[in-house]
């Protein structure tokens, strides 16, 4: 699943982020963070994805998003195609069908920005950096047994050997 969210940051500037999420432990398993949110912000992230996906998929690998512009363009169905990724969009207007992202910016944004005075873009990109390695490999989750994702990931694929 992907999306982009925007962050305030000191001087009138903003900072894009978008994360790819596996759905099956709520890993990001890449992401993009850029000034503007630009076709080079979606297209990056998804080759980092595919080439992790590539190396564990035994299903079919689906790619959740919105309908947002960039998630229609050319370059991106070109490249979900060409490495037999489907697509699957959000209907118009339907947060719901992307509930999961949603919920990753809210708990993101609730734990390391919100209430927190503006930062400089450099500043907050090295924090984001920082929280998205945490979320993946300490912050345990109840719908994990208490496990982080990445914690979740290696304990069943080590169960499934």
């Amino acid at each position: 699943m992907t999306d982009i969210t925007e962050f305030k940051c000191l001087g009138g500037y903003k900072l894009y982020l978008n994360p790819i999420m596996d759905l099956y432990n709520g890993e990001v398993i890449s992401y993009g963070l850029s000034h503007h949110p630009t076709l080079d912000l979606v297209i990056h992230p998804l080759k980092e994805a595919v080439q992790v996906v590539k190396n564990n998929a035994t299903v079919r690998t689906t790619i959740h998003s919105d309908q947002g512009w960039h998630y229609q363009y050319k370059k991106w169905r070109t490249y979900l195609k060409k490495n037999k990724v489907f697509q699957s969009m959000s209907r118009k207007a339907t947060c719901s069908d992307n509930a999961a992202m949603e919920n990753f910016f809210g708990i993101m944004k609730q734990e390391m920005y919100h209430g927190e005075p503006l930062k400089a873009y450099e500043e907050l990109k090295k924090e984001i950096e920082e929280y998205i390695e945490w979320y993946n490999t300490i912050r345990g989750k109840q719908k994990l047994a208490g496990l982080s994702p990445v914690e979740y990931r290696t304990q069943t694929s080590q169960e499934a050997a």
